[in-house]
């Protein structure tokens, strides 16, 4: 499946890209497995988003599709039907900090 996702400026710089990137996701698509394609098609990113080590989402980091906050939810949860279909985009951001 085709999966589109739009990266935060400064990952798109990273990885020399535009706004939005599609990636081929084999199977029922979850948050692992779209991050495992994101990259694997940009290795430069790896470590970016989430940890090496622990596999675990950075805390400057969010995700979203479909007006949902989906940060929180488990790695192996499918992503809604819209984002497996293409039709929905899914978005990475940087959540901003201080005062």
């Amino acid at each position: 499946m085709m999966i589109r996702v739009e990266l935060p400026q400064h990952l798109r710089t990273l990885a020399r890209v535009d706004r939005e990137v599609t990636l081929d996701v084999e199977g029922r698509p979850t948050l692992r497995s779209l991050l495992d394609a994101l990259e694997a098609s940009y290795p430069m990113l790896s470590g970016t988003i989430r940890d090496h080590v622990t596999q675990e989402r950075r805390p400057y980091v969010r995700f979203f599709a479909c007006e949902q906050d989906l940060s929180f939810e488990p790695p192996d949860a499918p992503l809604p039907d819209a984002v497996a279909s293409g039709t929905e985009p899914f978005l990475v951001l940087g959540a901003l900090a201080g005062g």
